[in-house]
């Protein structure tokens, strides 16, 4: 029980880091469109950078992309915590039903890794070339949030299984 009970609690904790991350991000906007506004203008990147054309200067799009961002947050933050609430209901059940109630947790998860890896890691970093950027560089925060989010998903697709019992066969010296 205590592992079912572990896998719900870090599903909660995470949960809980995606609520703060979009609540501060909807409530202190500007702190946080600064940096995507930096990134996508590709303003900070080295001088002379050949890839400059990939940048975008319009505020709309800016702001489409800030939006775009923290609803990702904010849905796979709900979604984790409704897994969270699911595996919750069925912690005491047999192990099948225990594992087949993983599927949205499991989900809302990977959604949350996709956020990482594919807008930060790869169009932030590598196609706007964040990585240039010694103010406005984000990896190491996407990284280390991809890489929790990621431990807490192999956490849970660790099979869970039904107690088990001793039968008569097992004796003494067995």
């Amino acid at each position: 029980m205590m592992e079912r009970v572990s896998k719900i609690a870090l599903l909660a904790a995470v949960a809980l880091f995606m609520a703060l991350i979009a609540f501060n991000n909807i409530t202190d906007y500007g702190s946080n469109f600064d940096f995507v506004q930096h990134v996508l203008s590709m303003d900070t990147t080295f001088p002379g950078n050949r890839l400059k054309w990939r940048a975008i200067a319009t505020p709309a799009l800016h702001h489409a992309f800030y939006w775009t961002i923290i609803a990702w947050e904010a849905l796979s933050g709900w979604g984790i915590a409704a897994g969270a609430v699911a595996l919750w209901r069925v912690r005491a059940r047999s192990a099948a039903e225990f594992n087949a109630a993983k599927s949205l947790a499991v989900g809302a998860l990977t959604a949350n890794l996709i956020l990482w890896f594919t807008a930060f890691l790869t169009v932030g970093a590598e196609w706007f070339v964040m990585w240039q950027s010694q103010v406005w560089n984000g990896q190491m925060a996407a990284t280390r949030m991809f890489t929790c989010v990621g431990l807490v998903l192999l956490i849970l697709k660790t099979p869970d299984s039904d107690p088990t019992t001793p039968s008569d066969d097992d004796g003494p010296g067995r």
